[in-house]
């Protein structure tokens, strides 16, 4: 086989023409070679120089070749990481491009590119044995047509495709913890039950686990640590004969379409598998370092390290900014996904080293972004933080994204658990959090508020633990949060205690209505409607077994029940899903949102004073709909009490020809529907939403 000069419009391997079109990106390089495996994927079998570069990008196209070829890089350049230059054709790469990865890092000191314990000695010891490679593929059928939820009704569900059925009892034992596995009815069946929207898969792209947890017996289980941005993880495959990771990774996206659930994916190019100047050489660090990567200006021998994982990419290039806004397309073009949650994104949108690394609004890729016809209308997610300076950006991201709130997760933690919150604080997060959304330009579904998420306790463990219990992890329990405004009840951990168990199950209800009831986009972690427990660790990214797996026979179904109900109340009384912020009752400038009208109480008018006096915190708000944007005209009114002591509420009076109607409180979850007197004793760290209904229709 020989090359012939080849297309530069599409990096990675595309099949056209009879043949394979290889494109890579590597403008500093001197040359490239493009190296052929036989059927083992371990024996090379044949080199051929790539053509180039072309403005940056080196081509050839190999007639003959089919679905199926094994392939990786060789590339030449000098080795000089001095100047941010790691060169080594001795280390087979990885295409960046690549559609499906053979082979799994085993963080063997092979695949280094220097010398082990000596950083600027070029290691010359050929790795191509055991080197991870590219796989050419054939596309797969266009997808069906996208779900596209209203954003007011949208509630998502963040979950782990293997600890998701990894031990659920009615998906096949064959099927479990794979893509296969949640698109079996079993489990697609419970988040129908329970009112979910939109699911969340947390990464799924092809990793490279870190060596210190490869030398420890554990593995980068959460994902975060990518090594092929377009390739599914093998390990999520259910080995299926006629099926393959990519074919059965589609299948799920469609099975969730159809059931009517949007999907989005937590997508991680920040930064890479490749980790900090002692990892391994495995694609973009020996394609072109200085390209791919954020360097130390004072010394490019190291790299910037705003993600914490050792190394962060570098979106202000081009080819690298292309090389991302094609794994994206990719993903919605080929396999259909309706939107992205993207991790620690203020990287995404920082500046080059001539304006500091500055976050920027309107970076290159966010711009790219808004203006591209597959991706700008998709559901766009930030987690709106890093490490770096000038790292925390909640509310910056522009128009059209939403954001992950961490300020909402520590409010009603705050407010229930540690009673410390003030009625402003509260107030302020239940009505979407306009101090960071700006209501005049940011859509009142902007804020993804949360109590917890993948990365923190559970709730069960939330109101269980004073204190992280991570020494599993085998960072001595220096790892994760510290500061998680958690509470034991009075006993770390489980307990037989009935009034403690009562407690916590009064907590968990608490918190979980106030989310679901807020202004704003709620997010549920997996699990939490079951009562699941990682025993205390709030950081299991590399626990891969039963810690982080839910136990489905294990269930809480009273609490799972309560959240179906809550997430119910939702949908039925309109006020509680508004696509509009709220107003105050004399606000005429904004006629499409719900009035909001707060009282203390006994139903006194709150001076400032009372508005931030944390001793003395429990509300009432009442909210109605305005006629011109809801056919339902619909009010609702919801008393809160965060003390610690039952507080009596003076009810203001319903609209009128209506009464006030329970329908829901958390002290108990289950107290029948009844028509509330004037006045209501509201038990601790409990909340009541009631509905203004017509006494005809009551009695």
């Amino acid at each position: 086989m020989t090359l012939q000069p080849g297309q530069t419009h599409t990096l990675g391997a595309l099949l056209r023409d009879g043949g394979v079109n290889f494109c890579l990106a590597a403008p500093n390089a001197q040359a490239v070679e493009l190296c052929l495996f036989d059927a083992s994927a371990t024996r090379e079998v044949q080199r051929l120089a790539m053509q180039g570069p072309v403005d940056g990008i080196w081509h050839g196209f190999l007639r003959g070749a089919e679905a199926g070829l094994v392939y990786g890089w060789r590339v030449h350049g000098p080795w000089n990481p001095p100047q941010g230059q790691r060169f080594n054709p001795a280390k087979l790469l990885l295409d960046p491009a690549a559609r499906e990865v053979v082979g799994r890092y085993d963080g063997d000191d092979i695949h280094v590119g220097h010398v082990p314990g000596n950083l600027m000695a070029l290691d010359t010891r050929d790795n191509a044995a055991t080197a991870l490679k590219s796989r050419v593929v054939g596309d797969l059928p266009p997808p069906q047509e996208r779900v596209q939820m209203e954003p007011a009704q949208r509630v998502i569900y963040e979950l782990h495709i293997k600890g998701f059925t990894a031990l659920h009892p009615d998906v096949p034992e064959a099927l479990r913890g794979s893509y296969a596995g949640l698109a079996h009815p079993a489990a697609i069946a419970h988040l129908l039950s329970m009112g979910i929207t939109t699911v969340s898969l947390m990464p799924v792209a092809q990793r490279a686990d870190e060596v210190r947890l490869l030398r420890m017996g554990l593995s980068n289980y959460w994902g975060y640590s990518p090594i092929a941005w377009n390739a599914l993880e093998h390990r999520y495959w259910s080995g299926t004969p006629g099926t393959s990771p990519r074919s059965e990774f589609r299948a799920l996206v469609d099975a969730l379409h159809a059931a009517g659930l949007e999907v989005i994916l937590d997508v991680v190019y920040n930064h890479t598998g490749e980790t900090d100047e002692l990892g391994p050489t495995l694609s973009l660090r020996g394609i072109d370092n200085s390209t791919y990567y954020h360097l130390e200006g004072a010394n490019p021998a190291l790299y910037a390290n705003w993600a914490g994982c050792g190394n962060c990419v570098n979106l202000t290039h081009p080819l690298v900014l292309r090389t991302v806004m094609d794994s994206l397309r990719g993903w919605v073009q080929e396999f259909g996904v309706d939107g992205f949650r993207f991790d620690l994104a203020p990287i995404l949108a920082r500046a080059d080293a001539d304006r500091q690394h500055r976050f920027e609004a309107n970076a290159p890729f966010l711009m790219a972004v808004a203006q591209d016809p597959v991706l700008r209308d998709r559901l766009l997610v930030a987690e709106p933080w890093d490490i770096g300076p000038g790292g925390y950006q909640l509310g910056a991201f522009p128009t059209g994204w939403l954001e992950w709130n961490d300020r909402f997760r520590d409010t009603p933690r705050s407010a229930w658990l540690q009673h410390h919150a003030t009625r402003a604080d509260l107030a302020n997060r239940l009505a979407g959090s306009a101090d960071a959304f700006a209501p005049s330009r940011r859509a009142a579904h902007s804020s993804v508020n949360l109590v917890t998420a993948h990365d923190g306790f559970t709730l069960n463990d939330l109101v269980s633990y004073a204190e992280r219990h991570n020494e599993a992890n085998g960072e001595h329990n220096r790892d994760g949060h510290g500061h998680n405004l958690s509470v034991n009840n009075g006993v770390e951990g489980p307990s037989d205690d009935p009034l403690v168990q009562a407690q916590r199950q009064r907590q968990k209800r608490v918190l979980l209505a106030s989310l679901l009831w807020s202004l704003g986009t709620p997010l549920l972690l997996a699990g939490d409607e079951l009562g699941h427990s990682q025993g205390g660790n709030n950081n299991a990214y590399c626990q891969d077994n039963p810690t982080t797996w839910l136990h489905w026979d294990q269930a809480d179904a009273a609490l799972t029940a309560f959240v179906a109900r809550v997430l119910a109340l939702r949908r039925e009384l309109t006020v509680l899903q508004s696509r509009a912020w709220w107003r105050g009752a004399g606000d005429a400038s904004a006629t499409l949102g719900p009035v909001a009208q707060w009282w203390g109480p006994q139903g006194q008018t709150l001076q400032h004073a009372d508005w931030h006096n944390p001793l003395d915190n429990a509300l009432m708000l009442q909210l109605s709909s305005n006629p011109a944007s809801s056919p339902a005209n619909t009010t609702c009114l919801l008393l809160f009490n965060p003390g610690t002591h039952p507080f009596e509420f003076a009810l203001p009076p319903a609209p009128s020809g209506n009464a006030w109607r329970l329908r829901l409180e958390t002290d108990t979850g289950t107290s029948p529907e009844r028509t509330l007197p004037d006045r209501v004793w509201l038990p601790a760290q409990s909340l009541l939403l009631a509905s203004a209904v017509n006494l005809v229709t009551v009695f």
